[in-house]
């Protein structure tokens, strides 16, 4: 009897071990995932900054993430120094295709030669950053390709280390040996540093194709940042994370249409395709343009209508 009694007293003692450790375990979790959210809600908070500029005259209608409907976004890369605007050093446009489960990824040529909407001439599209900010972007871009530019992210050139660095780093696969910037780049897979993945991306004199080389480098480390961003491992770093897209990233999404990407269109960023404009460098009154024509355009704005399912 004394035993039983001795047994029935070891399982209650371990159960309330046992409860109590459960307890302190989702405590754990739950302060966790506060953490996650304060941070993460915190980041965009900073990184949310909305623009005067009407809806598209390319829509009909806004964008709606639940009806899971394709958007696009305009990715601008700024080299930001103290008392100037900085221009727009890369320019990328996204467009999402929940349906289709696919990404386009465009990087349009700096020196590319389109109108400058708002200014009523011609210029290096790159230029429309310096002239009237992203809005100008925006609008430059819209109707250089025809199709409508939903949302933007700005990113500062100088602190896209910070955010390399927070994910701990990105793997590249390099096509060309080349040194730039005191670092050296061999061929194949590579692991690059936030300092080192700036000094690839921004390589441009030494590579045969140019502008289009170097596109394609940045588009290598941005998919690289995403892979790594999105990865279980990336869990232990979001505090760095949160804080390096907070000080680099600007963006006219809320945290609810971001909430919303993340429910209804992850499964689109896993077949990403790499478009490419093709055009003619000439120099016109001693400046260097790179000129696009008619018919390559049509076909990159066909593509990109397609994939938005828009006319």
């Amino acid at each position: 009897m004394r035993a039983e009694k001795h047994s029935g007293k070891k399982k209650r003692k371990w159960l309330r071990i046992t409860g109590v450790v459960f307890l302190l375990l989702m405590i754990a979790i739950g302060a966790y995932i506060y953490n996650v959210y304060s941070s993460l809600t915190n980041a965009v908070e900073t990184m949310h900054q909305p623009i005067d500029r009407d809806q598209s005259s390319k829509r009909t209608k806004e964008v709606t993430f639940e009806n899971k409907e394709p958007f696009s976004v305009l990715m601008l890369g700024v080299d930001e120094r103290p008392g100037d605007k900085g221009r727009s050093d890369t320019m990328i446009v996204l467009t999402v295709n929940p349906a289709l489960n696919s990404t386009k990824m465009l990087s349009i040529p700096r020196d590319t030669r389109a109108e400058i909407v708002g200014k009523g001439f011609e210029d290096k599209i790159n230029h429309a950053y310096a002239f009237g900010g992203v809005e100008m972007s925006m609008d430059t871009v819209e109707e250089f390709l025809d199709i409508p530019i939903d949302y933007y992210m700005q990113v500062n050139m100088e602190g896209f280390e910070d955010i390399v660095n927070a994910v701990g780093g990105v793997e590249v696969n390099n096509n060309l040996a080349f040194s730039e910037g005191g670092h050296s780049y061999p061929e194949g897979e590579i692991t690059l540093d936030g300092k080192e993945a700036l000094s690839y991306v921004r390589m441009r004199k030494q590579d045969p194709n140019n502008d289009f080389g170097r596109q394609q480098r940045q588009r290598q480390v941005i998919q690289g940042v995403i892979r790594k961003g999105a990865s279980l491992s990336s869990l232990t770093k979001f505090d760095d994370i949160f804080e390096a897209l907070g000080n680099n990233v600007k963006t006219n999404m809320t945290f609810q249409e971001m909430t919303e990407v993340q429910k209804h269109y992850k499964n689109a960023g896993k077949d990403v395709q790499q478009l490419q404009l093709n055009g003619t460098g000439t120099k016109i009154n001693k400046i260097y343009y790179l000129i696009v024509n008619e018919e390559e355009r049509q076909k990159v704005q066909s593509e990109l209508k397609d994939h938005l399912e828009v006319q």
